[in-house]
């Protein structure tokens, strides 16, 4: 190279001209810009050499804007039109001929910038140009318009949501739901969100910190999640909504219900038929019967709603439930295993109507044993929807007029003392119901009342017999077990306070119940067998049990063979687990916010055990609540203690709560 010589080169990318001054060592040249900057550059950087004479520095802006007059980049297109059919590659100077009929030093230097920007028709080889094909230009051509498009609806998204949150009304195009969709994700799982690279680049446009709290807190703004967006939900695989399919199909068996497998149902709406479940429960799937035999014997109906009467094994319908396993019970309302219209319809046992069901049929000894039982497939006709309420005041109130309330309410007493007989473990907690109604969080203690513990003792044994039946006729069902526990010692348990403390020291030792289709003993219900059976319009596990035990009584083949039955089991383990930890973490988060709420009341809490006794780090239970939460103590305290406190700090979206005790002075009370 030579002093003088006008010379392209590229310093981070950006193109430069400059003039060679003078060599630097082996290798290098020192060349000066028009504002006179000089650098040392190596050979490689040198992008391009102007041919011809030499120039000064001064003289780069007038080359420059001679250069200008011949950029045009639609020549670009007609040059490789030329081209493209003879496959012919070009130079710059031979570029420069074709679109100039000249090779001045400003025509080959504009042919060498339109070759080396053009990213459409030409691909550099080497010093040479090569036309690409036309199916491959055409192709390019569709990516761009493809980008451009994106690239126009990410500029008009981000328009919507800025006007949003201007407090503007906008309507969400159907290319915006993506992008929401991204950060969403990146709002529920954080770190392990997919595409989160996409949603942080969205907030970081907005200016807004690239986090998942400002994800969140964008969707609050925006109007698409509430503050309480249930994260738990979101993470969790349960189906929110039923498929179009599906309600298709529940509307199809609402109009066109098939013709009914069990022809000869029994007739039992002669017999008085009471359903006792909460007031606000709608999916009515037991009921309650006594009828007065001959010889004095009093047969104990229980009734269990049909659902399967309008299912076939492997139905839409049924897949379905089997993906939810489970009706979900949070405080903002449930997500039902059933479409609602179904499940609180011709599933349910209505008052006043007749109904088809599955009837367990019993006898019972004197101490409270299973002496005989059947099962039918029945009509019944219920007579009464009563609330625990109800059942509560008519047993308080021993009102004469509904005698088979109190002759079943004396059969569960006699079943729930043959079941201690046999060594049931009996553990109770206080426990809560949290409702969110508007914007009102309640929180109601359920009471161990009389009408609960019947009702809980009738659909004990109504499992019971499902099982003997099924371990009787070898058929394979969903079977619930339990290990034997190891308790504390006698001595241990009685030095503990009785109630919630002592309840607490044995739910500890209690191992959880397990699923499989082989009959083992149930430790705690103290059952050498049972399956639930009696909700099969809200657990998929009943449902399973209705359709076995149906199809033996018919009869027919049973619908699902024992490997059928042991896949199907295994499935719903996992499945009923995470509803489960829905459940309990959204109670809990609501929890939280009620105690969040009403921080300025003073509550009862009674230390139940300790977390962590070296830190005094304890749990203590909120007796008027029924929410078991931990608390840190500031002095000496002991298992069973009562103390005084108030919330001082609950964040619920961070699992967080802290109490502090309030100290009564003994002035203090006596005023009081």
């Amino acid at each position: 190279m030579e002093k003088g010589k006008l010379i392209e080169f590229r310093l981070h990318g950006e193109r430069r001209l400059a003039i060679a001054e003078r060599p630097d060592g082996k290798k290098n040249w020192v060349v000066v810009e028009a504002n006179g900057q000089s650098h040392s550059i190596p050979p490689k950087q040198i992008s391009y050499e102007v041919a011809g004479e030499s120039y000064k520095s001064s003289e780069i802006p007038k080359f420059l804007q001679e250069v200008e007059t011949y950029i045009d980049p639609s020549s670009i297109e007609l040059a490789w039109e030329l081209l493209v059919e003879e496959a012919e590659t070009v130079n710059p100077e031979e570029m420069a001929l074709l679109l100039f009929s000249e090779q001045t030093p400003a025509q080959c230097y504009a042919a060498y910038i339109l070759l080396s920007d053009d990213k459409l028709y030409f691909k550099q080889k080497g010093d040479r140009y090569e036309p690409r094909p036309i199916a491959q230009v055409g192709e390019i051509k569709h990516q761009q318009e493809v980008q451009k498009q994106k690239q126009q609806e990410l500029e008009n998204f981000l328009l919507r949501v800025r006007n949003r949150l201007a407090g503007e009304e906008v309507e969400w195009q159907p290319s915006d739901y993506n992008r929401l969709d991204v950060i969403e994700k990146l709002a529920t799982y954080g770190e392990e969100a997919s595409n989160r690279t996409q949603a942080m680049d969205t907030l970081a446009v907005l200016e807004l910190p690239e986090t998942p709290e400002a994800a969140f807190k964008l969707l609050m703004d925006l109007g698409i999640w509430s503050e309480h967006e249930n994260l738990f939900l979101r993470r969790s695989q349960i189906p929110k909504h039923f498929s179009t399919k599906v309600l298709e199909v529940a509307q199809s068996c609402l109009q066109s219900p098939q013709p009914d497998p069990d022809t000869n149902r029994l007739d039992l709406t002669h017999l008085k038929v009471y359903t006792i479940d909460d007031e606000s429960t709608k999916e009515i799937d037991d009921g309650l019967s006594i009828e007065f035999l001959e010889d004095n014997q009093q047969k104990i109906w229980v009734h269990i709603a049909d659902p399967t009467r309008l299912l076939t094994p492997g139905d839409e319908l049924d897949l379905d439930a089997r993906r939810r396993t489970t009706t979900l019970y949070l405080p903002t309302g449930i997500i039902p295993m059933f479409p609602s219209e179904l499940a609180t319809g011709p599933m349910s046992l209505i008052q006043g109507q007749i109904c088809s069901a599955l009837s367990f049929g019993v006898i019972l000894d004197e101490s409270g044993g299973v002496v005989d039982y059947s099962i039918h497939a029945s009509l019944i006709k219920p007579t009464y929807r009563l609330t625990y309420d109800d059942v509560d005041e008519m047993l308080q109130l021993q009102i004469k007029l509904e005698p088979e309330i109190h002759v079943l309410n004396q059969w569960a007493k006699q079943r729930f003392q043959w079941r201690q007989s046999q060594g049931s473990i009996s553990i109770y907690m206080p426990e809560s119901v949290i409702k969110v109604e508007g914007e009102e969080v309640k929180v109601e203690v359920l009471d161990d009342s009389p009408s609960r513990q019947l009702v809980a003792e009738m659909m004990i044994m109504a499992g019971e017999v499902g099982a003997k039946y099924g371990q009787k006729h070898d058929i394979p069902l969903p079977y619930r077990s339990q290990p034997q526990p190891e308790l504390p010692p006698e001595a241990e348990l009685i030095l503990l306070p009785a109630g919630p403390v002592r309840s607490c020291a044995m739910r500890r030792c209690m191992p959880k119940s397990e699923m499989g289709i082989i009959p083992a003993r149930h430790a705690s219900l103290a059952l050498e067998t049972y399956v639930q059976v009696t909700s099969p319009i809200r657990r998929y596990s009943d449902l399973l049990a209705h359709f076995q035990i149906k199809a033996h009584l018919r009869g027919e083949e049973l619908p699902f063979s024992r490997d059928q039955m042991q896949e199907i089991v295994m499935s719903l383990v996992p499945a009923v687990k995470e509803a489960s930890s829905v459940e309990r973490c959204t109670n809990r988060y609501w929890g939280l916010e009620y105690l969040r709420r009403n921080s300025d009341e003073v509550w009862q809490a009674l230390i139940i055990r300790w977390l962590k006794e070296e830190i005094n780090l304890g749990l203590v239970l909120l007796e008027e609540l029924g929410l078991e939460l931990a608390m840190r103590f500031g002095r000496s305290v002991n298992v069973g203690d009562r103390l005084e406190v108030k919330v001082a700090h609950a964040d619920p979206r961070k699992d967080e709560v802290i109490f502090q005790e309030v100290i009564t002075t003994v002035a203090e009370a006596a005023a009081n």
